[in-house]
């Protein structure tokens, strides 16, 4: 009996020491680091240089790269309204007019005074979204116009 009560302990700390080296090591840091999500902090300049290479791709016609180098223009500087500007051209391009929608209304949000903020608050209905404050939703059908008979999208003169 003494010896059982001398060896408890005993097994004991031998199976706390197992259970220790049972524990799987912390996992290593991601060797390939174009696997390692990318953390922006805000760098101006970045999104400057990313606005220009997403204004070369545009006007390549690639609006896919170019939408996400406007994407990465404004993660580099949340505040830059043209970033958002030019992503909802490039969205409106590509045929997802929510996500234009949403371009739009930001860059309204941002600059409200600029001067193609008109051009944009008339986007955003064509789009079938009011702008910030503009309440507007689009404009009812009154009967069956004819198709020859709409807006202008260049002018906006009713012809």
């Amino acid at each position: 009996m003494a010896r059982l009560v001398w060896l408890a302990p005993l097994v004991a700390l031998a199976a706390a020491a197992l259970a220790g080296q049972r524990q799987k090591p912390a996992e290593p840091k991601e060797e390939d680091e174009s696997l390692v999500p990318k953390e922006y902090s805000f760098n101006p300049l970045q999104a400057e240089k990313e606005l220009k290479v997403g204004a070369f791709y545009f006007k390549k016609g690639s609006y896919r790269a170019a939408a996400r180098r406007f994407q990465e223009a404004a993660k580099w500087n949340p505040g830059y309204a043209e970033a958002f500007l030019r992503l909802g051209e490039a969205q409106e391009k590509l045929k997802d007019k929510k996500a234009a929608g949403e371009a739009y209304a930001k860059f309204l949000e941002l600059a409200p005074e600029d001067k193609r903020a008109g051009e944009v608050k008339r986007r955003l209905e064509r789009l079938g979204r009011a702008g910030p404050g503009g309440g507007a939703s689009p404009p009812a059908s009154g009967g069956n116009p004819s198709p020859s008979r709409g807006t202008s999208p260049r002018t906006g003169i009713r012809g």
